[in-house]
């Protein structure tokens, strides 16, 4: 018989974990926005914290990357598509210049907010008359439907801005550093649904760390959670997987040969955390007619091409890496807000400072 959330719970207390203080980093944004709505962070024992960790791909897009995309609307007169809450992340702009897509749009850009790539080929088909730039942002899971929809014969006035990223690179860049800041790991059920459980088992082998795959629901995530506790106080770390009903050990065969067969993987800047090797997607050559930065060239100086750029007085760098939680940014709650958004981690429903203020957390931690 399955168990409920309150039956995990149950098992979670009755732990022995008197006296030890047990991190563990979830990667994903989506288990971040379930463990908020859910409040498991107030249902479990003090001793266990849990870590949102660089889940967001709206978070760590390089700053470069939507500068390029707001110049490509406005100076090339093209019809740039975006994921909606692409549009609303900031770029460090002189005063008085567009910030945001979303700015750029007011200014007259012609910039249309998508929900899915077959939605970017069909405005190219509907406009054959222009240049339709499509800026792809994303993990594993957006970007195979991206590969899919680039294999199938796009139309040729249809253009990629690709900013897409793995994963478990910056989980493995951050135990690779001095400051990890975890004990376990449970790890992302939507990517591990496509890239397979299996791409996680580096936690284990090469740290010797917990880890476990979970799924979106509060039974999932504390049957993942009470997995790594229990490794940990049996010293016994193994992969664990608590969302069987989607995710396989190798994952979707389909989706990973797309991916394959669009992109190759190259080192790529993440916003505010610096290049990471093997993270970034990029168009394989055969593709390279769609490939928007072989058609367009730079508009980013020197300057604005240096990894780790977030605005000044901007934390969100140090959240995405798990280094703090997000109300104890310097801007959380007084300068930055979901309604005027200063950094990317209070803008995406994937960023755990918007996720946080959602769920109530209104005001920054006392210093």
């Amino acid at each position: 018989m399955p168990r409920s959330a309150q039956d995990w719970l149950d098992l979670i207390r009755a732990l022995p974990l008197e006296g030890r203080r047990v991190r563990v980093m979830n990667v994903c944004g989506g288990h971040e926005r379930s463990i908020a709505q859910a409040g498991l962070r107030g249902a479990l024992p003090s001793s266990i914290e849990l870590i949102p960790g660089p889940g967001c791909p709206v978070c760590v897009c390089p700053e470069e990357d939507v500068y390029e995309a707001i110049q490509l609307a406005l100076r090339e007169n093209v019809l740039l598509t975006a994921f909606g809450d692409m549009l609303r992340v900031p770029v460090n702009a002189p005063k008085g210049e567009p910030r945001s897509l979303e700015q750029a749009k007011a200014r007259g850009a012609d910039i249309r907010p998508i929900a899915s790539p077959m939605e970017a080929a069909a405005l190219a088909r509907a406009n054959p008359q222009r240049t339709v730039v499509f800026f792809a942002a994303g993990f594993e899971t957006t970007m195979a439907p991206v590969a899919a929809m680039v294999l199938e014969a796009p139309p040729p006035n249809l253009l990629l801005l690709l900013s897409g990223r793995l994963t478990w690179p910056a989980v493995a860049m951050l135990l690779n550093s001095d400051r990890p800041g975890f004990d376990a790991l449970v790890a992302p059920g939507h990517v591990a649904t496509v890239m397979g459980a299996n791409e996680w088992r580096f936690i284990v082998e090469d740290h010797g760390l917990p880890a476990a795959v979970a799924g979106f629901s509060p039974q999932s995530l504390l049957a993942a959670l009470y997995s790594v506790l229990r490794q940990l106080l049996e010293r016994h770390p193994f992969l664990d997987n608590c969302y069987p009903e989607l995710v396989t050990p190798a994952g979707n065969a389909t989706a990973r040969r797309l991916l394959d067969q669009a992109f190759t993987v190259d080192e790529a800047n993440w916003r505010g955390v610096g290049v990471i090797p093997a993270s970034g997607f990029t168009l394989r050559p055969h593709l390279a007619a769609h490939d928007a930065r072989l058609r367009y060239p730079s508009p980013a100086d020197a300057q604005r091409k240096r990894a780790g750029q977030m605005p000044p007085g901007c934390d969100c760098a140090q959240v995405v890496l798990g280094r703090i939680y997000p109300d104890e940014c310097r801007l959380y709650g007084r300068a930055c807000r979901p309604d005027a958004p200063i950094g990317p981690c209070m803008v995406s429903d994937e960023g755990a400072c918007r996720i946080w203020w959602a769920s109530g957390v209104r005001t920054p931690r006392a210093a």
